[in-house]
């Protein structure tokens, strides 16, 4: 059977990654921090392993991917899926801040491939698949330290595909749209609308969207596809 790790698994669009994957057979392990009672909710509902782990925390994340790895037996799938964001202007972001949001997006993805990569080059195959944002593609007014994370994520992704490929393993990136989960609670039902105005499919995204992507590269069919950054974004991006 397959085997998964996905960070940031307890709600939105970790929370529809894990449960496409279980749904496909896949045995799961996800990783939370402070949603408790969402991810014990969904660990009841999918049959997930549920690992609470901050993800800032390179020793938090060592010993979490070790815990995954022996109730899994080995880990053939990851996916980076944490992430926070801060809106604002630049000169008013705080060194907290920035290092808040640089470390959750960025440093994570870090952390966890480097506890994650050696199970993989041994058994000489493997799938790791980040979740960036069309932010780390274009850019965000106000949104420039998660812009600058996201994008780091694409530059990681693309390096450590050219890096594992001889390993027999596949890194992917994708970039989601403007998707409804809880990072728009602060944008009001207008700016919504206008924003799936400037959708060319005229609608938001969900978190299955970018989840039905994610079961597709980690499956036989992906196999060959390896450094790209594909966008799930209905054409916002383009």
């Amino acid at each position: 059977m397959k085997t998964a790790l996905v960070t940031g698994g307890s709600r939105g669009i970790g929370a529809a990654i894990v449960r496409a994957l279980t749904a496909k057979g896949w045995q799961v392990a996800f990783c939370y921090r402070s949603s408790h009672e969402a991810a014990q909710q969904l660990s009841q509902e999918t049959g997930a392993l549920a690992i609470p782990c901050d993800v800032t925390d390179s020793e938090q994340v060592r010993a979490m991917v070790t815990e995954a790895a022996r109730r899994l037996s080995h880990i053939d799938l990851l996916v980076n899926n944490a992430g926070v964001a801060w809106q604002g202007l630049l000169t008013d972001m705080t060194d907290d801040d920035w290092r808040s949001v640089l470390d959750t997006s960025l440093s994570a993805a870090f952390y966890t491939c480097r506890a994650v990569i050696p199970g993989m080059v041994s058994r000489r195959a493997g799938r790791i698949i980040n979740i960036s944002s069309i932010w780390g593609r274009v850019g965000a007014s106000c949104e420039a330290a998660y812009s600058a994370a996201k994008a780091g994520l694409i530059g990681l992704s693309k390096a450590l595909a050219k890096e594992l490929g001889p390993s027999g393993i596949t890194v992917n990136c994708l970039c989601p749209g403007v998707i409804r989960t809880d990072m728009l609670a602060c944008y009001t039902p207008e700016d919504l609308a206008a924003l799936a105005d400037e959708t060319p499919l005229c609608r938001l995204g969900t978190p299955e969207d970018v989840a039905a992507t994610v079961c597709w590269l980690a499956g036989d069919e992906a196999g060959f596809i390896t450094g790209q950054v594909i966008g799930v974004d209905g054409g916002f991006g383009q």
